[in-house]
């Protein structure tokens, strides 16, 4: 089951990334990520977030572009970076599955 919300904590967890990292990037991309604020004020990450925030985490700190390079990449082949991300989403569950049987035998 999904969740509706992500905190930024959570956000930078499954990121491998600090929580201001992930501002920064929330904060650079209004184009593109659009979280929501509860009544603290926090931000509060949609999973089209989370999986926009992945795409960015794969094109800045995966393919090494600069923000304006990922932005633009993002503007014009959303797609094919999408199939990427989940492609790795893909590799790093099937390699948790892995890590787990070795720890059983």
């Amino acid at each position: 089951m999904e969740k509706m919300y992500y905190s930024i904590g959570e956000v930078a967890e499954i990121l491998g990334e600090n929580t201001s990292l992930v501002r920064f990037w929330s904060n650079s991309f209004p184009a593109f990520i659009k979280p929501e604020r509860n009544a603290k004020g926090n931000r509060k990450f949609t999973p089209e977030d989370l999986e926009t925030l992945k795409q960015i985490h794969l094109l800045v700190k995966g393919n090494g572009m600069t923000l304006e390079g990922a932005a633009k990449k993002l503007r014009e082949s959303r797609r094919t970076v999408d199939s990427k991300t989940k492609a790795i989403d893909s590799l790093k569950e099937i390699r948790k599955q892995l890590v787990e049987v070795k720890k059983a035998l």
